[in-house]
């Protein structure tokens, strides 16, 4: 494998881990080399979107050891999604058993240190029993699949454009917004397809109940950067990020301060760094945000989070920068994990 072409796109690798729930247990994880799964047509998952997923990584280390990053967190999250949906949830000793097994099954994709890679993990689970009535699902399916990956969106550290979504919504109020279901994802399709489009890499949703506050991005949290003060929002209708998390601690032992709170919108006019963060792109700084009545209107209030480097070319915010240089120091065996976020295979 081409280890300097690795994206952000599907790869086939050896196994994935599966695992069912049939009259009230789970059975043993079981290795498939067919990635395709057969389900009845009217199952809970197909016919009401009842499935939820999580997204973590294992990492090749600087010392050669296999990390995985705070799994623990995505077996708790999984749990919460599932009671919202209704559906059987693994407990923690199966995730993290299933997860491990997935990684060391499949620890030839993942990409060498130094390369910038890593390995993804995809838990994800369904509701299967079929059933025509709208009621908690009785059945369900717990697999994980894993795939070798680069940088989520490109270069590392890129910065991006985003656009304000006023039109749409990406979850309701006391709604689906905090947990992790491949329902919140499709609600946010529309406006990520018209903002790219109208030429912008990323969405940022504010509150659905006032359309004042910050929510999120449509597939990460939204941070910003004040002198010595790391901001995140806080609202109801977000996915408690475990790279956020993550961020907030280390900007806590970087020895700056820590605000998670109701960010006004107006209040991007003050911040000297913003970004993305998440999973999949661990920090992803945000050059200029847009906000407009329509995502395809001219006409709105700019602003930006203007770096450079002495060639006028734009930059990651230095505070972002030793954030992400922080954690994944951390993810890569570089720094010294005292929270003891990582599990060493």
């Amino acid at each position: 494998m081409d280890w300097t072409k690795l994206s952000f796109s599907y790869v086939k690798t050896h196994t994935m881990l599966v695992s069912h729930y049939q009259n009230g247990r789970w059975s043993e994880p079981e290795s498939r080399t067919d990635d395709t799964l057969t389900l009845n047509a009217l199952s809970a998952s197909l016919q009401y979107g009842l499935q939820c997923f999580e997204g973590l990584k294992a990492f090749s280390g600087k010392d050669g050891k296999i990390r995985i990053f705070r799994p623990g967190e995505n077996a708790q999250r999984l749990q919460s999604s599932a009671e919202y949906l209704g559906i059987p949830s693994p407990g923690k000793e199966l995730f993290l058993t299933m997860v491990k097994r997935a990684v060391a099954e499949n620890k030839d994709f993942i990409p060498p240190y130094a390369t910038g890679g890593s390995l993804y993990i995809r838990p994800t689970l369904i509701g299967t029993g079929p059933q025509l009535g709208l009621y908690p699902s009785t059945e369900a399916m717990f697999f994980i699949v894993v795939n070798p990956v680069g940088s989520y969106g490109g270069k590392t550290l890129e910065p991006v454009n985003a656009v304000i979504s006023r039109e749409y919504d990406r979850a309701a109020p006391s709604g689906s917004g905090p947990y992790k279901i491949g329902g919140n994802y499709a609600a946010a399709m529309l406006a990520s397809s018209l903002a790219q489009k109208a030429g912008y890499q990323a969405v940022l949703y504010l509150d659905p109940l006032e359309h004042k506050y910050i929510d999120e991005f449509s597939s990460s949290n939204f941070f910003a950067i004040k002198e010595d003060t790391y901001f995140t929002p806080l609202s109801g209708s977000i996915l408690p990020s475990i790279t956020n998390r993550s961020l907030e601690q280390i900007a806590r032992d970087m020895g700056m301060k820590t605000e998670r709170r109701p960010i006004q919108v107006e209040e991007l006019a003050g911040f000297e760094e913003a970004g993305e963060c998440g999973t999949a792109v661990v920090i992803t700084p945000v050059w200029r945000i847009d906000d407009k009545r329509s995502i395809r209107s001219a006409e709105g209030v700019f602003y930006e989070f203007n770096h450079r480097n002495p060639d006028g070319e734009r930059i990651c915010g230095p505070k972002s920068r030793r954030l992400y240089e922080r954690l994944t120091g951390i993810q890569y065996g570089e720094t010294e994990d005292k929270h003891k976020w990582c599990l060493i295979l």
